[in-house]
């Protein structure tokens, strides 16, 4: 289980390691221990900025569609909430009509 400080490092921080990785020959977990960080994080970071290049995965998501994908769903969210207030307002006028 991880601790409960998550350590946050700057994007210039991320930009530059995983140039390393790129430019040294290395694999990912050499340069991370070299670092002294995860190589998981270095492994994600490296995954995303593939990605990001065009170099990934086909099925795999570029941070651009990652933030788009995450606003859609926030607006798919709201808009299911509007929907069921619009439902409760519409039953709740139809009853009252009824009277």
């Amino acid at each position: 289980m991880g601790s409960k400080y998550t350590k946050r490092y700057t994007e210039e921080f991320k930009r530059d390691a995983i140039a390393l990785v790129d430019s040294s020959g290395k694999t990912v977990t050499a340069v991370a221990r070299e670092l002294g960080i995860s190589s998981e994080s270095l492994r994600g970071w490296y995954r995303r900025a593939k990605a990001d290049r065009g170099e990934g995965e086909p099925s795999e998501l570029t941070s651009a569609e990652r933030e788009e994908l995450k606003r859609l769903r926030k607006e798919v969210r709201e808009q299911q909430q509007t929907i069921e207030i619009l439902k409760r307002a519409t039953a709740f006028f139809v009853k009252e009509n009824d009277r």
